[in-house]
């Protein structure tokens, strides 16, 4: 492919909507990137969850090419979306503000586990329940 890697940036962008403002203009102009190639390539991929907030890595080379890794939206974001929620709870542990059910903590937990450091469900479940009890959000049984 190209050269050998320089370094690697992460971001995390609202999926089809990158623009060379901060933080993505700064981060990749440091190292001579093309914002708007970036800007467009990463638009484009994903273009079909416009809005939803997702990790990237880029990987930046010597002669200044990059190629770009996408990972699953943040536990958090799916948690408040889940519940829907705008932010988390402002005391965690003392006001709980929404709810989620463990069937939406699993299927959050299966999106989430290739990008975890867990081969196994009920540890990426434990996970989850752990941000949400840090949100300030209830996980219960049935809805």
């Amino acid at each position: 492919m190209a050269g050998k890697i320089v370094t690697r940036v992460k971001l995390q962008v609202p999926a089809g909507q990158a623009n060379p403002a901060p933080p993505i203009g700064p981060a990749l102009g440091q190292h001579g990137v093309n914002i708007m190639d970036f800007c467009k390539q990463f638009n484009e991929r994903t273009k079909d969850r416009v809005g939803t907030i997702l990790p990237v890595v880029i990987s930046i080379f010597d002669d200044k090419k990059f190629t770009f890794i996408l990972k699953s939206p943040p536990v958090s974001a799916q948690l408040k979306k889940a519940a829907g929620l705008a932010k988390a709870s402002p005391e965690p542990g003392r006001t709980t503000i929404g709810r989620v059910t463990r069937q939406q903590v699993e299927q959050i937990a299966r999106e989430k586990m290739p990008d975890l450091n867990t081969t196994k469900l009920d540890r990426a479940i434990s996970l989850v329940e752990g941000a949400a009890r840090s949100m300030g959000i209830e996980v219960v049984e049935k809805a």
